[in-house]
């Protein structure tokens, strides 16, 4: 198992809580790790000031996948169809600069996949994407009690009326990329 070849990738589409909650679903998905990224303040950003907007930073996820088993393309088709790329700097009630639709590219062949997946789910939404599509700067964990929240937080109120949706939606798109087997219902 230490011999995969796992690879890493950056995103952000709104609260780092629901991204991770989505993602950590995956099949091939190894570990993530929720963070901010993108920022132009000096040193690292805590959630109080990324949630101000003043820092420029996005709540990202920090994704550890093994692309034997779903690759970065399958990913990124996921997660620009898990939240709005059409909606610029918000993903429902959370607004602001922080809650950006991004995908932060590790490489040139990440780049170009993401332009490659943009294109071609372009039509797929009413209006025009504006993921922003970007290298990726110096990347901050968030602290501790924001890793794994769902999971962590499943009856909170926040995470029964936005997460547990958009991972119903994620069932009903892409069971077939899910570690859990979907019965049909």
């Amino acid at each position: 198992m230490s011999n995969k070849n796992l690879e890493i990738a950056t995103l952000g589409g709104g609260c780092f809580w629901c991204i991770e909650a989505v993602l950590q679903e995956l099949i091939g998905v190894e570990k993530l790790v929720s963070g901010y990224t993108g920022g132009n303040a000096p040193g690292k950003p805590t959630y109080r000031e990324v949630c101000s907007g003043l820092t420029g930073h996005a709540e990202v996820v920090q994704v550890t996948f093994d692309p034997s088993v779903i690759s970065y393309q399958d990913l990124l088709i996921v997660f620009m169809t898990s939240h709005d790329p059409t909606s610029l700097n918000r993903q429902g009630g959370d607004v602001g600069t922080q809650y950006r639709s991004v995908i932060y590219f590790h490489d040139d062949t990440q780049k170009a996949v993401a332009e490659t997946v943009i294109k071609e789910l372009a039509s797929y939404f009413d209006d025009p994407i504006v993921t922003e599509l970007s290298p990726l700067p110096t990347f901050y964990d968030a602290e501790e009690h924001h890793q794994d929240y769902y999971r962590n937080n499943t009856s909170q109120g926040y995470c029964s009326a936005v997460i547990t949706p958009k991972l119903a939606k994620l069932r009903k798109m892409h069971g077939d990329k899910l570690k859990q087997p979907q019965t049909s219902s």
